[in-house]
């Protein structure tokens, strides 16, 4: 036996290299078993035992690996279990190694899920270009959840802080269970039909719970109810990583129900600093708009003037008027029959003057746009008048001095030449009529109709 060529291994190493040869040899593997024996020591790892009617397998799950699992695991439960084949060394066991646990049940809802969440994507459910813009400040929220359940709790919270004036409906219906489904589909229905306060927006929320809770919302029924909705519906089912056909479907999904009340209502503080800011621009531009007016006012009144000061510029203009045209009538009217005419229209002048101050007198405590309105129209008639008057004697004189340019170019000397006669001036220019005061040789000067002629006397007939 001692010549023999053989190789002794350790049972340390014995187990490492069926380790090693069971790990390299096996890929990952979905098994589905029942749970025994379940155990979670204070290390936080989970150990337990798969089992079916025929055989058991020793299973360990990490905890930075058990922490996602979204249930806690119980002896008796049915679970499926994705890991790998592996040997404890230290006892030599052979253990899988478990890196991702399910409720069997989930597996069958899984596929469900997937199928209506396939057929609806298709069918254009999901598309963007469908999903409804949520008001900014709704005025009427209604909320379908549970009343119980903490998922309202903590929404209310939210809002009361965020935005305490939003008024809100609950409908209560049941989230999970038989019954929950149609009751949902009829709080839809309710909301957006309800008219005695209408609704702007609709939440649809519950707490968080496994696949198997939160099934009725990924049921066709509510998917399609929500689609049909013609209010936008927020849809906040579990917690963040739960999601549902009804987020898909819903015109906003929001991670949490508290999230959802922070998507939903506007930040009561961001409002309360903007009604600030605006009050504040507000009461400036009030300010600068009343200091506008009062300057304007300041500069009407320093322009505006008493009406009894303007009647008596009104009554010194119709004094000047006056004066203007008797100086004026004098000066064109010379004929006595014009005078006497003139005089007539001058006391009908003085009389229509003595009428309007009258006038004015008596409407001193009337209306001062009346006053100034009846002194403009007398001035203006006065000034017609005037005008009349003037034309008149322009014409009347006209004519006379017309007369007079006649007779004047009747007896002008200037006629005379123009007959073929001229006017003879000795050299010093005076006139001559007669031959004594010239002698021959003299110069004299003869004016024609048409320029003068220079001669000398050669000889004088008597």
């Amino acid at each position: 036996m001692a010549g023999l060529n053989r190789q002794i291994i350790s049972v340390s190493q014995l187990n490492r290299d069926v380790r090693g040869l069971l790990e390299s040899e096996f890929p990952i593997l979905y098994v589905e078993g029942e749970i025994s024996n379940f155990a979670r020591p204070s290390s936080g790892h989970w150990y337990f035992t798969l089992k079916d009617d025929k055989a058991q397998i020793r299973c360990a799950m990490f905890r930075n690996r058990n922490h996602l699992v979204k249930f806690q695991p119980r002896n008796g439960q049915q679970v499926i279990v994705r890991g790998r084949i592996s040997l404890y060394e230290g006892r030599g066991e052979f253990q899988m190694i478990a890196e991702f646990l399910e409720d069997s049940g989930d597996g069958a809802l899984r596929l469900a899920f997937d199928k209506l969440r396939n057929s609806l994507q298709a069918e254009g459910l999901f598309d963007e270009s469908r999903k409804k813009p949520v008001p900014e400040v709704p005025n009427h929220i209604a909320i379908i959840t549970s009343p119980s359940g903490a998922a309202i709790h903590d929404v209310l919270t939210v809002m009361k802080r965020r935005f305490p004036a939003v008024h809100i409906s609950i409908l209560p219906v049941q989230v999970q269970g038989e019954g929950s489904v149609p009751q949902i589909v009829k709080a839809l229905e309710f909301a957006n039909h309800y008219e005695a306060d209408p609704f702007d927006l609709i939440l649809l929320t519950r707490g968080g719970g496994s696949l198997e809770d939160l099934w009725s919302f990924n049921t066709e029924p509510v998917a399609r109810a929500v689609a049909a909705s013609h209010l936008p519906v927020v849809c906040a089912v579990g917690h963040e990583s739960d999601v549902s056909i009804a987020d898909f479907v819903a015109d906003l999904r929001a991670a949490t129900p508290s999230a959802a009340a922070e998507l939903m209502t506007p930040d009561g503080e961001v409002w309360a600093d903007r009604f600030e800011s605006l009050q504040h621009r507000l009461v400036q531009s009030l300010a600068q708009q009343m200091a506008d007016h009062r300057r304007e006012i300041d500069h009407l009144t320093r322009r505006l003037r008493h009406p009894a000061q303007h009647l008596s510029n009104l009554s010194q203009r119709l004094d000047d008027l006056e004066r203007r045209l008797i100086s004026h009538g004098s000066r064109l009217i010379e004929d006595q029959n014009l005078t006497a005419i003139y005089r007539r229209m001058q006391l009908a002048i003085r009389a229509t003057l003595a009428a309007s101050r009258s006038r004015l007198e008596s409407v001193k405590l009337a209306s001062p746009t009346a006053r100034l309105n009846i002194s403009q129209g007398q001035l203006s008639n006065l000034t017609d008048r005037l005008v009349t008057v003037e034309a008149a004697s322009r014409r009347e004189q006209s004519a006379r001095l017309g007369n007079i340019a006649a007779k004047l170019d009747a007896l002008s000397p200037l006629a005379t030449l123009q007959r073929g006669f001229s006017i003879v001036a000795d050299a010093e220019g005076h006139i001559l009529t007669s031959t004594d005061a010239i002698e021959p040789g003299d110069q004299i000067r003869a004016r024609l109709s048409k320029g003068s002629l220079v001669a000398q006397v050669m000889s004088k007939e008597e």
